[in-house]
């Protein structure tokens, strides 16, 4: 009988690190332009009530982003498969948005920037989380 090591997982690429981290930076950022832009729209359209439901929805919604997030990192691909379909939904909202709404002066530049920098941010994570490299650290 021979002693043969347990078989270990594949060491986790560095486009599967990188790809973390900016996800991770862009979550704050979308986060934030959607605040920003749901605060100034519901104070001049509705209550506070709505703001309050707004909050918790997206601080609901960051909190199954992060998980996923580190699943993801841990090899389970479909949280890779949903991270990128959100993440382009993501992109498609904020670019809509950002040629649909009237919004004032600041709250555009908010909105512009972080929901700009926040796309960028998340196709650049999705594309190095499909990379050849990426796609065979994804076996759970």
């Amino acid at each position: 009988m021979t002693h043969q090591p347990p078989p270990t997982a594949p060491a986790r690429p560095a486009d599967v690190d990188t790809g973390f981290w900016l996800w991770l930076i862009a979550l704050p950022l979308m986060v934030i332009g959607y605040l920003v832009d749901a605060y100034f729209t519901a104070s001049k359209h509705s209550s506070f009530f709505v703001i309050g439901i707004t909050v918790l929805f997206a601080v609901t919604v960051s909190a199954v982003v992060v998980t996923f997030l580190f699943l993801m990192r841990s090899g389970y691909r479909w949280t890779r498969t949903v991270l990128t379909g959100g993440g382009v939904a993501s992109v498609i909202y904020t670019a809509a948005s950002l040629f649909s709404t009237e919004r004032e002066t600041v709250q555009a530049v908010v909105f512009a920037v972080t929901g700009i920098v926040g796309s960028v941010l998340i196709m650049g994570g999705a594309y190095l989380l499909h990379r050849p490299d990426a796609h065979g650290f994804f076996s759970k």
